[in-house]
């Protein structure tokens, strides 16, 4: 039994201010946290665009939002609020600087953080997770946490919580007696963006091909680059019933909508983990990122990745084509993201071929309903 699985807290802190990906892969460890400490009181310090996530939320008792633009005035306050809590067992689940910073104010007793710590962060840390470096998918780096808890066997369901009105929300947007198709064109990077055209023709071929509506989310700021699928979408189908839902929801609302959509195809990006977490079955299209690292786990989801020489390079900028555009992009074409897109209806039994198995058949909906 590792020393970490003897450890009593009363006051637990969980430090994982962003991003939304790697904050949902993170969030398996509240129910552990819950089991090993049942009367603790679990704190999560988080990026206030995020505290959604986390608040209100039945595993967490207490939430700290860390103002990244606030200034020195929002670091005081933040880290006074860190020394006051008197934590008495700390994860830092982001291992940077700042990370490192929070977790060294906390004064707690037990301070925890990952082998993919840099920036000085270790230094904040009295033991770090081993086994926990970044050659291992991000889901399950962070489950080495409940591993060395001794809780490894408990179930990794990720636990998003909604509201009702979140749900009635999903409900009133999105039709009840079609197949959906979450479309999430976005993502921070320049080189992990699908072009949206193609987005738009694999839209338009779901459509035809099963009557799968469109449903397209995105944040404020990708609400341009969505509006570019949506054109394309309503050209060339323009009875297909596309939803534009970008920049119109708030975090537990795109959780809903994506909990009642029965497939998504995503770039690498935070919405891709969201829909994953609340059991959406996923098509992930990764160019400058290794699927294996960052893609969505479980063997409901496909996978598409590029052969050029820096695939899984995690570059913010492409080698080949500038910063403006990547070039293996172009390379990832409609008919194979079409083709994993049957696959993964088929194996979440959301669609059948009709007499021949050849990948280009015309799929028929079953009776489906989304298992959440």
């Amino acid at each position: 039994m590792s020393r970490l699985a003897r450890v009593a807290a009363a006051r637990v802190c969980v430090i994982k201010p962003s991003a939304l990906g790697d904050v949902v892969q993170a969030m398996p460890l509240l129910r552990v946290l819950r089991r090993r400490f049942p009367r603790a009181e679990i704190t999560w310090v988080i990026a206030s665009g995020l505290s959604d996530l986390v608040h209100p939320h039945p595993l967490v008792d207490r939430v700290i939002r860390f103002e990244r633009r606030g200034g020195w005035r929002a670091w005081r306050r933040l880290l006074g609020e860190l020394r006051a809590a008197r934590f008495d067992l700390v994860f830092d689940l982001q291992g940077l600087a700042r990370t490192g910073l929070m977790t060294a104010a906390t004064g707690a007793p037990v301070r925890i953080g990952l082998e993919t710590a840099r920036e000085g962060a270790s230094l904040a840390v009295h033991r770090t997770i081993p086994d926990s470096g970044r050659n291992m998918p991000a889901h399950a780096r962070y489950w080495r946490v409940a591993e060395e808890l001794g809780l490894g066997e408990q179930d990794r369901a990720t636990p998003i919580a909604v509201s009702r009105s979140d749900a009635a929300f999903a409900a009133s947007v999105l039709p009840a007696d079609r197949l959906k198709m979450a479309l999430v064109p976005g993502a921070k990077w320049v080189t992990k963006r699908w072009p949206p055209e193609k987005f738009a023709r694999l839209a338009v071929t779901a459509f035809r091909k099963t009557g799968a509506v469109p449903v397209v989310v995105g944040a404020p700021d990708e609400i341009e680059l969505c509006g570019e699928v949506m054109r394309t979408l309503l050209r060339l189908a323009p009875g297909c019933g596309a939803i534009n839902l970008a920049g119109g929801t708030t975090l537990r609302q795109l959780a809903a909508v994506l909990a009642g959509c029965d497939l998504a195809v995503s770039n690498d990006t935070g919405p891709m983990h969201l829909a994953a977490a609340v059991g959406t079955p996923v098509v992930g299209i990764f160019t400058c990122t290794d699927p294996v690292r960052s893609g969505p786990p479980g063997p409901r989801h496909e996978v598409l990745q590029t052969s050029v020489a820096c695939a899984g390079s995690y570059k913010k900028q492409c080698p080949y084509a500038g910063a403006d555009k990547c070039a293996c992009l172009e390379d990832v074409q409609v008919a194979a993201v079409w083709e994993a897109t049957v696959r993964c209806l088929r194996k979440n039994g959301l669609i059948r071929p009709t007499g021949s198995r050849s990948s280009d058949a015309e799929p028929i909906l079953l009776p489906f309903r989304h298992a959440a």
